[in-house]
């Protein structure tokens, strides 16, 4: 399909609305089929994973699989990657072998190299700066459940981390206000809350950056938390419970302040009784499991417009 066939997503920022509404479209109509079209039958797709991965290891090879292509699992110790070769030189073979590649990885700057030296187009399946795919299937289930975009109010609680800075990206393009509630010190990247404020301007959405998760939740379509104690990030375990646990935990007293018929979301894994308590996880409002499985169909979304 023209428009983004041969384009790396390494970040929703590089995408125009009109391109994450066409993502989003495609992934809708792929949910809907139980056989898609084979957009990737003959096409060959490398997943380099530098992170171990649940949802995006399995969304993307179920995705790859069901929409005909060859799924390659590589982890990056695996690789000569993990024995010194430069990603530029890995990125140059790996072109001659793929059609796409996906990687997981610490750093943003690993898939800019490889997006700059691979004629293949590069997905971003996680950085330390940016989620887009995570974000697109978030999209996905805010529209499921509540039928539209433009003019809901998101509510993020917890740490400003790559999802959180996608989220603002997302949302803001989408029309979505959202409002992120996060400690001094553990705020999201000021890049991401200035580039959400300027597309704010044009889709009429309100981005709000607040130390105060009540005041974050009142009155919002969704609430959304993640992890306090991200990958690599184990050695700041007590300290970070002690700043964020309990005021930035999701839990009934908070949710309650959310509109009645709200729901909460979370990328997973969960840290049940950490960021979120068992009784809104587990919750009638939890849209987490329908969040998860559209990490499925919006992987799907992105591979065949690409291809």
């Amino acid at each position: 399909m023209p428009g983004l066939r041969g384009r790396d997503i390494l970040a929703l920022a590089e995408l125009s609305s009109k391109e994450i509404v066409l993502i989003l479209k495609q992934s809708i109509q792929l949910r809907r089929v139980k056989r898609p079209r084979q957009y990737l039958r003959g096409k060959t797709v490398a997943m380099i994973f530098q992170k171990p991965s649940t949802r995006t290891r399995v969304s993307f090879e179920s995705a790859v699989s069901e929409l005909g292509g060859h799924p390659i699992n590589l982890s990056w110790n695996e690789m000569q990657l993990g024995r010194g070769e430069t990603i530029s030189d890995t990125a140059r073979v790996l072109d001659r072998y793929v059609d796409v590649i996906m990687a997981r990885v610490f750093s943003h700057h690993d898939l800019e190299q490889l997006a700059e030296f691979a004629e293949a187009p590069v997905v971003n399946g996680l950085s330390d700066k940016a989620h887009p795919c995570q974000i697109l299937a978030d999209l996905m289930t805010l529209k499921q459940y509540k039928r539209r975009l433009e003019g809901l109010k998101l509510a993020y609680v917890g740490d400003g981390n790559n999802v959180c800075n996608s989220l603002l990206v997302g949302c803001a393009k989408t029309g979505v206000s959202i409002s992120v509630a996060s400690p001094e010190g553990y705020r999201p990247d000021p890049d991401a809350v200035k580039f959400a404020k300027e597309a704010a301007q044009e889709s009429g959405a309100h981005i709000e950056v607040t130390s105060d998760p009540v005041g974050a939740v009142e009155n919002s379509d969704a609430v959304y938390t993640d992890t306090f104690v991200s990958m690599g990030m184990e050695k700041e375990k007590d300290e970070r419970e002690r700043i964020f646990i309990p005021r930035y935990q999701v839990n009934e007293e908070l949710f309650a302040r959310a509109k009645p018929d709200a729901i909460f979301m979370h990328c997973l894994p969960a840290h049940r009784g950490e960021e979120v308590t068992n009784a809104v996880i587990d919750g009638p409002r939890s849209a987490v499991w329908d969040q998860a499985e559209n990490r499925l169909h919006s992987s799907k979304g992105v591979l065949s417009l690409i291809v």
